[in-house]
């Protein structure tokens, strides 16, 4: 498999695809020659379409993880491999259209003070005050801070698209009290212990051990910071074309779903709206 593993690493450099990309795809296409002990240029549809039902009935992953393992699977037999059969037998999953897990201002107020260690606190405020991905922080670097400007320069983003977010006043005084104490050169928020920036298993970490400690109902991920940031923007007035540049979305249409989830967008503004006391009142006594 050598041979085919590099070629296709190659056809993924070409595309300018990112390393952590490469190394999924890379991963996903092994675990299939694994299953079947031979080489996936010697596989087939049939044996295709047996992996996808042995991932979603014996493995039971996530859609999000089928989605990838077939984008794995496709650009291998696609591109490489140049099979023009590879799309009609690789569909993507249908995902269900779950709405994020949003936490209220109040919520949110409560994790930072449960937070000792200043770095991890930092790493908090810095995902809620910017709504970036956590791969996006964890790649930060001090240079891409430019207090001059009020802005975060974040660098190959997801798509390998750079852009830029805003540095709100408060993160940029948080920002200033961090560097005081770690004094960080190279990477903004880099582990003790290898100098390396931080993981992004580190930061789930860091989240969980928050959500206990604030006694929060919730659960609270690194990308949960980004759907509050951008739901509570919605609610401050924010436009929704602003949101979606300052949160790197490609289509409008993936931004819209805050409106499901923003308070001022379904909650009943006054008595008028009330339907059901409007017709209570108008009828006879229960």
């Amino acid at each position: 498999m050598m041979p085919l593993r590099q070629r296709m690493i190659e056809d993924m450099q070409i595309r300018n695809f990112s390393p952590q990309t490469i190394e999924g795809y890379v991963f996903y296409v092994a675990q299939f020659a694994k299953h079947f002990k031979k080489a996936p240029d010697l596989l087939g549809a049939e044996e295709i379409r047996g992996y996808q039902i042995h991932l979603l009935r014996d493995r039971r992953i996530s859609l999000s993880t089928m989605k990838v393992a077939v984008s794995a699977l496709r650009f291998l037999y696609k591109v490489t491999l140049r099979k023009e059969w590879a799309v009609e037998y690789l569909e993507y999953p249908r995902r269900s259209k779950r709405l994020p897990v949003v936490l209220s201002k109040q919520e949110v107020s409560r994790l930072f003070p449960v937070v000792r260690n200043l770095k991890h606190r930092t790493v908090l405020m810095t995902l809620y005050a910017t709504g970036m991905r956590v791969s996006e922080v964890t790649r930060l670097r001090v240079d891409d801070i430019d207090s001059k400007r009020m802005l975060i320069r974040v660098r190959e983003a997801k798509g390998m698209k750079d852009r830029y977010v805003p540095l709100s006043p408060t993160l940029l005084s948080a920002l200033r009290s961090y560097w005081k104490k770690y004094r960080p050169k190279g990477a903004l928020f880099a582990s003790q212990l290898t100098h390396s920036s931080l993981t992004t298993g580190s930061v789930m970490r860091i989240c969980r051990d928050a959500k206990k400690k604030a006694h929060l109902s919730k659960p609270v991920r690194p990308h949960t910071f980004r759907h509050s940031f951008a739901t509570h923007l919605l609610e401050a007035g924010t436009d929704l074309r602003t949101i979606q540049v300052i949160l790197g979305h490609t289509s409008l249409q993936t931004t819209a779903i805050y409106l499901h989830v923003a308070e001022n967008t379904i909650r009943i503004k006054n008595k008028a709206e009330d339907l059901l006391g409007v017709v209570l009142k108008q009828g006879a006594p229960l």
